[in-house]
């Protein structure tokens, strides 16, 4: 950090870096969660993210208009630094952290915007001026051929004149065309479009940005399948738990209504047996019974009241299946969604790829018209050096004359 910088703005994350074997996962660049800010340089008028754990910079980016901030779940976001060669990647502990991040993001990526278009343009130079009086027909030839270009072959057209103006003060021509053959191969070896660049890897960001999406999205389809599938097994589980259950209760209900006539039965029987005053011995043994069946009833109601809160444990998890159930087909829903979303994602790929394909085809062919283009110039430089020539010649011979 220069002395010129200052933070407007600082909160607290956890740093990732893209793996840049397989550009698919992520490497913690923090062991915790650190702070990361924004910074703005009020000599070169920039802004910048810059995050230092200990004495380590862990990240420098610098704001570009052309860089985006995408938000990719609750509490997660990511931007691609092209400058780096790299995707940095923020982990918040809030929702609410994440989202003004973003909005100081897009507010700082505005101000890099406004700075850029108040950039005023680079005057022409005299010397191309200068260069353009000696011939009328060749410099118009050249300036129709600088509008066809971009910035760039300009700013070496210029350096192309101002080497011609400056050979013309040298005495031997053996180093005038040995500098005319340097600035010619120093010409012929102009550096790529970088607008071509840019959009290049823009292209690229986004395709594997599209792939990491639909790599996450087909294993978050495999574990709910998994877990749909789970859930249907517990299910009919619990489902033949209950159908025994059940078979069981009724076979209860049976035997208490049989011990139930029996004990009416003998109950029928004492009666009968008081009325006839029968033995005293016949009485006890019956009064004995009688209690051992009720004594058995007993049970059999104390059974029946277990198994009956049994089945009513069994109807709450039933109704809880349900629930699941209804889950199991919101999950199936949300899968076919997913299906749905990932064959998108393959064709969005493959029409970046193809576009990808498409800008190199376009790009091949622009650098092949900047070398024909750059062939013609190098021509009409070579004339006009003759030109230069033949009219010192003549000086000389009307000087001699």
């Amino acid at each position: 950090m220069s002395i010129g910088e200052q933070p407007i703005f600082t909160t607290k994350a956890h740093v990732f870096q893209i793996d840049p074997e397989t550009k698919k996962n992520w490497i913690p660049a923090s062991k915790s969660a650190v702070s990361v800010s924004y910074y703005y340089d009020t000599t070169r008028n920039t802004y910048r993210i810059i995050s230092v754990d200990g004495s380590k910079a862990i990240v420098n980016s610098t704001i570009t208009p052309g860089m985006t901030f995408t938000k990719t779940s609750q509490k997660f976001g990511q931007w691609s630094d092209p400058r780096a060669n790299t995707v940095y990647g923020l982990g918040f502990s809030s929702e609410q952290d994440l989202q003004k991040f973003i909005e100081k993001f897009k507010e700082v990526k505005e101000m890099t915007r406004q700075v850029v278009n108040q950039t005023p343009p680079i005057p022409p130079s005299t010397n191309q001026n200068s260069t353009s009086q000696v011939n009328g027909n060749e410099e118009s030839h050249s300036s129709s051929s600088k509008h066809a270009n971009s910035s760039q072959p300009r700013q070496f057209l210029h350096h192309r004149s101002s080497s011609l103006s400056a050979m013309q003060g040298s005495d031997t021509s053996s180093k005038q065309d040995a500098n005319l053959r340097e600035r010619r191969n120093s010409f012929n070896s102009s550096p790529n479009n970088s607008s071509n660049n840019a959009s290049e890897s823009q292209l690229k960001y986004e395709n594997d940005r599209l792939k990491l999406a639909l790599a996450q999205s087909s294993t978050n389809a495999k574990k709910w399948e998994v877990e749909l599938q789970t859930l249907k097994n517990n299910n009919s589980r619990l489902t033949a738990a209950l159908q025994e259950s059940t078979t069981n209760v009724e076979e209860w209900k049976k035997q208490l209504a049989a011990y139930k006539e029996e004990s009416a039965k003998m109950k029928k029987k004492i009666v009968e047996l008081e009325k006839r005053q029968s033995g005293s011995e016949q009485v006890a043994a019956l009064q004995t019974e009688l209690q051992q069946l009720t004594e058995r009833l007993e049970r059999v109601q104390l059974d029946n009241q277990d198994k009956q809160d049994e089945i009513n444990q069994l109807s709450l998890r039933m109704s809880e299946l349900s629930a699941r159930e209804t889950q199991s087909s919101t999950l199936q829903s949300r899968c076919k969604k997913l299906e749905d979303e990932n064959d998108h994602l393959k064709l969005k790929v493959e029409d970046l790829q193809r576009q990808l394909t498409e800008r190199n085809m376009s790009h091949d062919q622009e650098n092949s018209e900047l070398l024909r283009l750059e062939d013609q110039l190098g021509n009409k430089v070579t004339e006009l050096y003759e030109i230069h020539e033949q009219i010192i010649s003549l000086i000389r011979k009307e000087s001699h004359s």
